[in-house]
């Protein structure tokens, strides 16, 4: 397998989290200092750890190669259709925040790949306005 098309999905992930960042709007991307403020470095080390974690699973295994052996156990459906109703959520959530279809669509192939990495970017990058938007 060329390394091309083994960290194809990554080169994907690395390239939207580039234009996310470059994109993003006026919030500082590290820096908190409304309520809450702690939680955004929370929220940052979640999604580094999460991120460091996953590349170490994907150095030893074939996320694609492995779907069809692993599917076959109940459970794991169950944890993928949990892991989607939860996407979902947070996506209405993005709506919420944003208020904007279109900008809920420009996250959505990112989401629907990546799930929880996508969305741990996008509370992240953005987290000064959720917790304005919701506990302000």
């Amino acid at each position: 397998m060329t390394w091309l098309k083994r960290n194809l999905l990554w080169i994907v992930f690395f390239g939207f989290a580039g234009l996310a960042v470059i994109f993003k709007g006026a919030e500082p991307l590290f820096v908190s200092d409304g309520p809450y403020a702690a939680g955004k470095y929370i929220v940052w080390l979640m999604f580094f750890g999460f991120l460091a974690y996953t590349l170490y699973c994907s150095s030893k295994d074939s996320f694609v190669k492995a779907l069809p052996r692993i599917n076959k156990e109940i459970w794991v459906r169950q944890i993928g259709l949990d892991l989607y109703i939860g996407v979902a959520m947070m996506t209405y959530l993005i709506y919420l925040n944003e208020g904007s279809l279109l900008f809920v669509a420009l996250w959505i192939i990112p989401i629907l790949l990546f799930a929880n990495l996508a969305i741990l970017l996008y509370v992240a990058m953005n987290y000064g306005s959720i917790i304005a938007h919701f506990a302000g």
